[in-house]
This record gives C-alpha cells, structure tokens and sequence, in this order.
C-alpha cells in the first residue's frame, strides 16, 4: 500500500527531533567561525546518500534491504547486515541514555534514572510491536499536533538575534578531523536507514524523500545559527543543548504560561519516541528475518531488557559523549556501505529483471 506521506513525514519528523537536540552543540564546538560551510558539507554528503539509497530502493521493487543482504550468499550478509544491527542499537541505547539525561535536567530532576529509561523503553516498545503502520499513523497525528508548535518557536526564536555574530563568513577547514564535527554526522546517519526496511508492506515514492531532505536544510542551518545569535560563539560552545537554551530565552508576555519552551521541548521527546520505536521494529525484523523461529513478541522484551541494563551502566553524559564518539566509525561504514550496496545490488536485479532471452 503506497503510504508516501506517512513515510515523508516520518522521515521528517525524526530528523527534526535529532537536529535540533544534537547536532547544534557538535556544530559549534567543531569550528569557531564559517559555521555555514561545516552544515552545507554535511548536509550533501546527506543529501547524496540518501539519493544513491532511494535509487538503489527504486530498482528492487518491492524487496527490502534485510531480505535482499540475505539473499546474495554465505559470508555477504555478516558484512552487511551485523554492522546495520550493532549500530541500530546502538543508537537506540545512545538516544534513549540521551534523552533520559535531558529529562531529568529539565523536568523530572529528583525521578529516578530507571524509572525514566522504564517509560520511554514502554512507549518505544508498544509502538514498535504494533508495527510500522502503527507508527506511521502516530507520525502523522504528532506531526499534525506538534509541526505548528515548532514552526512557532522556530520563528520566534529570532527574537533576541545578533545578526552580526554571523560574521565572519569564512574560516579554515581544520573541522573536518574535529571530533565533533565527526559525532555531528549522528543526524545525517540515523534517519534514512529505516526507509530500506519497510518494503513490501508499505511502499512510498522515493523523490518525496529528496524533497523532503530539501525542507529541513533551513532547520538544519538556523538550529545552529540561532544559538550562535543570540548568544556568540564564546558562550554557545560551552552548552550542551545551546538550541534548546536559546529558546528558553524567549519571552512572550501574551503567553500565559512561565516557561513556554515546556511546549517544545514535549514535541522534540514525541519525535524522538517514534525514532526509538523505528529503531526497536527495524533491529526486531532484522533479527525475525536472519532467526525466522524467533518471534517479535519475544524478541522485543529481550532488546529492551538489554538497552535498559547498559544506558544504567552509563553514568553521566560524558560517558554518553564517549559512546557517541565510539560510534564515529561504524557510523561513516553504514553511511559508506548500506547505500553503495543497495544501489549496486539494485542495478544487477533491475538488469536480470530487464532481461530477455532471445529463443
């Protein structure tokens, strides 16, 4: 069934959430001016994954990744299908660790961390075990929800902006071999792998997706341009969510609540719930698919057991920075490797499909 616009806005959403919970602060701090050339470079290495992803998606038909890695021999599948399982969870560990570190400094600080990891792995986990159209369908309903409430704060955030802290335009490339500049490549690596696991039973128009990564490039630019406004670069590099805090100076005195950045901060967890809960369904049918005697209804608890057990063992958040950091590698393998296999494996069925034997 063709689903494109649950697909767009899905993909849209999660990238929403990670963009502006984590990528501002790597941005920031892995370079001190030009901060438009480090965004511009990682959003087409991005933007030319996910195309060489979508053509290679477009020329299997309706196979997915999971079941076409699987059927091109013995020792392919290892190569290809462990590293997407290792790094799909741990991401999800990451951004779930991530998220209950965010939750207890802004909402909940005398709760708990198990009881925090317990209610986001409760959501994640009944989502994921409805599966993928039930996901989709929250998508859309949180996106029709939560959408306006961003676009408000984005367009309010303007507020107390500097607009010559954007000077100087132009500095050096000593970026590229930072170190944050590396992690930041977390938003451009964990949102588009998902689009390879849900054919045949949800079916999208790929171009969509290319439109869609166009939408969020201004998001992309102004989730670190409005921290570097409103506070310089001095200042916003020493905070570990400088667009989150950016907005937390805003003040509407028509509005009848104190902090009215509650607001957003609930619709960025909501996004990043549901790029949990497609983390989990995607590791459960990578899994299901490799092990078919296994069962999601057994799968599932046993992740999530393991997921709530390691983001305990992690202390505080420089821990989870390490962790980031650790995943640099097998990141840059999966944004290298997944596509160029797709698109290779793509064009060697659509080139037997389109074969005809002259008898």
């Amino acid at each position: 069934m063709d689903k494109t616009w649950q697909v767009t806005v899905t993909y849209i959403i999660m990238n929403l959430g990670l963009i502006f919970f984590l990528y501002p602060g790597d941005i920031i701090a892995s370079t001190v001016d030009g901060h438009w050339i480090p965004i511009l470079l990682g959003f087409a290495v991005h933007f030319l994954v996910i195309t060489i992803y979508m053509t290679g998606l477009e020329n299997l038909g309706n196979k997915d990744i999971i079941s076409l890695y699987l059927g091109i021999g013995k020792g392919l599948p290892l190569i290809l299908l462990l590293p997407i399982a290792v790094y799909v969870l741990m991401t999800i560990i990451i951004m779930i660790r991530s998220l209950a570190e965010f939750m207890m400094i802004v909402f909940l600080g005398s709760t708990p961390l198990w009881a925090v990891l317990l209610l986001f792995l409760f959501i994640a986990n009944y989502l994921a075990l409805k599966g993928i159209n039930s996901i989709l369908r929250t998508s859309i309903l949180l996106g029709l929800v939560n959408i306006p409430v961003i676009l408000f704060f984005f367009s309010s955030s303007f507020q107390n902006a500097d607009w010559r802290y954007v000077f100087p335009l132009f500095g050096d490339l000593s970026f590229i071999s930072s170190p944050s500049y590396m992690k930041s490549f977390f938003v451009f690596s964990g949102g588009f792998l998902f689009l390879g696991f849900m054919q045949p039973a949800v079916t999208f128009r790929k171009r969509n997706i290319w439109i869609a990564a166009l939408v969020l490039l201004p998001f992309i630019v102004f989730s670190v341009y409005i921290p570097l406004m409103t506070f310089g670069q001095a200042t916003a590099s020493t905070f570990h969510f400088p667009f989150v805090i950016a907005l937390d100076t805003i003040s509407l005195t028509w509005l009848m609540f104190d902090r009215i950045t509650i607001f957003l901060f609930l619709s960025l967890i909501s996004f990043l719930m549901i790029f949990l809960s497609i983390g989990l369904w995607s590791m459960t049918r990578i899994v299901n698919q490799s092990f078919p005697v296994t069962k999601p209804i057994y799968v599932l608890p046993v992740l999530s057991l393991f997921v709530f057990v390691v983001c305990l063992v992690i202390p505080n958040w420089k821990d989870i920075e390490k962790l980031f950091w650790w995943n640099t590698y097998l990141r840059f393998y999966i944004l290298l490797t997944v596509p160029l296999s797709t698109y290779m494996i793509g064009l060697r069925t659509k080139g037997r499909s389109n074969y005809e034997p002259i008898g």
